[in-house]
């Protein structure tokens, strides 16, 4: 009987010895996992950490050595004076409606060409599909000299439909991704549903809309998603294309410096002159509705990169 006992209870202190062994492994696995994940926060929060703090500090606090984080004051005069240098108020409508509208129209030829190329017999499909995937990989700068001339013969330089039309014949800011993700959504469902809504008298944009959208809807918020933050940041090609009334928050910021000492040094004798505070205060006025729209729509973004397997930038 002192057998059976002494053998149950080193079982028993086995099992202890297991489990205490898995609970530590756990429990540094764990850790090591949240130091990775604090680690990799604190290397993107930084950046804007440091904007912020930065952005409220006066040319004295600036300039003191001893003052590194905490300002001596919250100084808005910054925010103020980059208000006025990006005509803010004005500069936001457009670029809100710019970037919209080509996230919209881009969204919806995206949408038609990957079902396109998804539901019907096209020919030579896997060639149009090596066309889509050349297009990605061909850099936008290199268009950039063709897209100009072509937009320039056809005297629309300087007009919004330089930018829309490209957007609306799939041809935005990374079109050809948004048309490989479509394309994915819309391969993924059977054509029996197709099939049973024309034998009910369907046409094919009918179907489109009705049965192929609705059930691709996680494809749709990741082209609206991803489209306005790529639409909003691009400055390369609307740069060169639109006119001075057409003008983006992103690209007033590039000519922050210029339009700075246009506004506030142009007074004679004046000594205002731009400095880090007031161009990092420029910069968190352009990137804060990115920020707000991130914040709102946080679970549309992560569910989008996890459904279609895309990053922003």
């Amino acid at each position: 009987m002192n057998k059976g006992f002494n053998r149950g209870l080193a079982l028993h202190m086995r099992e202890n010895s297991v489990r205490y062994k898995r609970k530590l492994y756990s429990g540094l696995m764990r850790l090591i996992i949240y130091f990775l994940l604090i680690g990799i926060g604190i290397v993107f929060l930084y950046p804007v950490l440091y904007m912020i703090v930065y952005s409220f500090k006066s040319l004295p606090d600036l300039v003191n050595p001893t003052i590194e984080w905490i300002p001596s004051r919250l100084y808005l005069e910054n925010y103020r004076k980059a208000l006025v240098v990006l005509d803010y108020g004005r500069s936001l409508m457009v670029t809100v409606i710019q970037v919209s509208l080509q996230t919209l129209l881009q969204t919806i030829s995206c949408a038609l060409a990957g079902y396109g190329l998804a539901r019907h017999n096209i020919p030579y499909k896997k060639l149009w599909l090596v066309f889509v995937v050349l297009a990605f990989l061909i850099p936008s700068q290199v268009t950039l000299i063709p897209k100009y001339l072509m937009f320039n013969n056809y005297g629309l330089v300087g007009s919004p439909l330089s930018i829309l039309l490209p957007a609306a014949f799939g041809q935005g800011v990374s079109s050809s991704v948004f048309v490989l993700v479509f394309h994915q959504f819309f391969s993924g469902y059977p054509l029996s549903f197709d099939e049973a809504a024309r034998i009910d008298g369907a046409g094919s944009f009918r179907v489109f809309y009705k049965i192929a959208l609705p059930i691709c809807i996680p494809a749709v918020i990741v082209s609206l998603l991803f489209s306005f933050v790529w639409f909003w940041n691009e400055t390369y090609l609307s740069g060169l294309l639109l006119g001075e009334d057409f003008r983006t928050l992103p690209m007033k910021l590039q000519s922050f410096v210029d339009e700075f000492n246009r506004s506030f040094g142009s007074v004679k004798g004046s000594v205002d002159k731009v400095n880090e505070s007031i161009r990092l205060a420029a910069t968190l006025l352009v990137v804060s509705p990115l920020l707000i729209l991130y914040l709102v729509l946080q679970r549309q973004f992560i569910e989008g990169i996890e459904s279609s397997g895309i990053t922003g930038e």
